[in-house]
């Protein structure tokens, strides 16, 4: 399996969720179990089901969290030469030529994009089109929803 690029605030928010997974929703799960099987027979229990597939998606989350970190390549922008160019782990500005709307977004990994708060994963759409260009640069990005046009207004390796 090959790195995945991840900034240092991904990687702690991965680590802190796996965490409160291990530590505290483990044993929220357990106690869950030890209530529904004090309620009797099993085979008729919903809660106890309930409980146990509870258990089976966080043990799942646990794996997969796991995993991310094993195969994390932390990428500190802070420490790369500023530059106009669109990275990993930059901040760019962007206008919406369509709607002049100007957006704030940092290209991230997998596991910490979020496009409603301005997250944006390296290899959706948007973060392919952006990546390798310049400040300045016009960009014409087709997307889900149709073609879209940018200009990036800033880089910031922040």
């Amino acid at each position: 399996m090959e790195k995945e690029p991840i900034t240092i605030q991904g990687l702690e928010k991965i680590k802190t969720e796996l965490d409160e997974r291990k530590q505290v929703t483990r044993a929220k799960i357990v106690a869950a179990i030890s209530e529904a099987r004090s309620h009797g027979d099993l085979k008729e229990n919903a809660e106890y089901h309930a409980a146990k597939e509870e258990q089976g998606l966080n043990e799942k989350r646990i794996q997969e969290l796991e995993t991310s970190i094993a195969m994390a390549e932390v990428i500190d922008i802070t420490k790369i030469k500023p530059d106009i160019k669109v990275i990993f782990a930059s901040t760019i500005i962007v206008k919406d030529l369509e709607t002049d709307k100007k957006n704030t977004y940092k290209i991230v990994g997998r596991d910490e994009s979020d496009v409603k708060n301005g997250f944006i994963y390296y290899k959706s759409p948007l973060g392919r089109g952006f990546i390798g260009k310049q400040k300045n640069d016009f960009v014409t990005i087709e997307t889900p929803s149709g073609e879209k046009s940018f200009e990036i207004i800033d880089v910031k390796y922040i």
